[in-house]
């Protein structure tokens, strides 16, 4: 294919000569110099499993025997489970990412979660987005904040700005993870999305981010130019139907997965993304949860086909990239009267990437028998959250000052799990 015009750095930011035919979905245009992140180039894909998500039918205890008498129509069967360490067993819907931790490409963390008990779904993923359990009065993110102390760090080593598209959130709104400092872009689609800057309220639309730059005096802002705006309306007008997976990269037919391959084509496309978000709904089971087949297993099947085409669609590049999952809590252990589960506590997180030291369930496991059990009723926390996050930020972004990231947590790196 011929390109008659092309992306340039000049004086350090990002200019536009446009174009007139574009390679797949975008030329890699802008040059490696412009991607700020770590010296390691590595980038942050974090996936937000709204509703609760019930850890305990997705890595399954199935050594535990009271795992089947607490839950006697819902559990998945010893012999369905996708086996990962004698122990522990993915939900058979899951079958798309045993490869991945065959690979050891992906680890686990089991019995992890927040340590505030709320049980609403509002109030822990607030806490959890910005990674302040217990604390209403947060105004940012913990991504975000994760991005200023990777600013932190490499003020003295690197000069060069960062592009607009540095974070990014696929969604109609640019979610609590990422709200704070650093501007990032929410994306539905390439032909209209939002753009949000300072602050929890994103702007709704692309003319209030041309609003944002005219009337603000960042100079993080200002670095890019009136050429970001030019390379915004270039995204926003190319046809993401021309985009061209990889030829073993299936994605199903989701709004999830179409979210996940427009994370691989912004990154595809180097135009300096560092830090992805997306989220999946309909994890809060109450009533008809289902075994084997069934509403949970329908929503597993397109979290994990999406998951692994995306890094099947990154090839070489999926070394650089690291994939987190969260959920606000987990379910309770015992099965209600609905055929369902209720507001819980602790979950599990899924890890997946290059450097990642996977094939393994890390955690301590606290056990499923009654007297093991928070409340009385739920899998108890061993690990906290941030503990992982902090790990992954700190060893892909360069996010080092953990303080900054998760103010009062007191994050010690000696007692990181070694997931990185």
């Amino acid at each position: 294919m011929q390109t008659s015009r092309r992306f340039f750095l000049r004086n350090g930011a990002l200019a536009l000569a446009g174009t007139t035919a574009l390679p797949a979905f975008l030329t890699r245009a802008v040059f490696a110099a412009t991607a700020t992140t770590t010296a390691q180039g590595k980038k942050l894909v974090v996936i937000f499993q709204r509703g609760a998500a019930d850890g305990l039918n997705i890595v399954v205890p199935w050594r535990e025997p009271n795992y089947y008498a607490m839950r006697p129509t819902i559990a998945i069967p010893q012999k369905q489970v996708l086996d990962l360490d004698g122990f522990f067993g993915l939900h058979p819907a899951m079958v798309s990412l045993k490869p991945l931790y065959a690979q050891k490409h992906l680890a686990i963390v089991h019995a992890t979660g927040s340590p505030d008990g709320t049980r609403s779904h509002f109030d822990a993923q607030d806490y959890m987005e910005s990674g302040t359990p217990g604390l209403k009065s947060t105004q940012d993110g913990w991504l975000n904040r994760a991005l200023q102390a990777e600013d932190v760090l490499t003020a003295t080593r690197i000069k060069q700005p960062h592009t607009a598209f540095r974070a990014v959130a696929l969604g109609t709104d640019v979610p609590r993870t990422l709200a704070g400092k650093i501007p990032a872009l929410a994306i539905s689609n390439v032909q209209d999305f939002a753009v949000g800057g300072r602050g929890p309220k994103p702007a709704p639309t692309s003319t209030a981010f041309e609003a944002m730059y005219d009337q603000s005096s960042d100079s993080v802002l200002h670095s890019a130019g009136d050429s970001t705006f030019e390379a915004i309306k270039m995204l926003r007008a190319t046809d993401p139907a021309h985009y061209a997976p990889a030829l073993n990269a299936n994605y199903p037919d989701s709004p999830f997965a179409k979210n996940m391959k427009q994370i691989a084509q912004l990154l595809k496309a180097n135009l300096g993304l560092e830090a992805a978000f997306t989220d999946l709904g309909g994890w809060d089971t109450h009533q008809n949860q289902g075994s084997v087949d069934g509403q949970l297993a329908n929503r597993l099947r397109d979290f994990s086909d999406s998951i692994a085409a995306f890094w099947r669609d990154m090839g070489n590049d999926a070394e650089n990239i690291t994939l987190v999952t969260m959920s606000e809590f987990g379910r309770t252990a015992h099965q209600n009267g609905t055929g369902g589960t209720d507001h819980g506590h602790a979950n599990a997180m899924f890890v997946l990437g290059g450097n990642v030291k996977g094939g393994k369930v890390y955690g301590k496991w606290p056990g499923l028998a009654d007297h093991q059990l928070n409340e009385g009723r739920d899998l108890a926390i061993t690990t906290d959250y941030r503990q992982v996050l902090g790990e992954v930020v700190s060893k892909t972004i360069g996010a080092n000052n953990l303080e900054v990231t998760f103010p009062g947590a007191r994050l010690n790196p000696k007692q990181f799990l070694g997931l990185v």
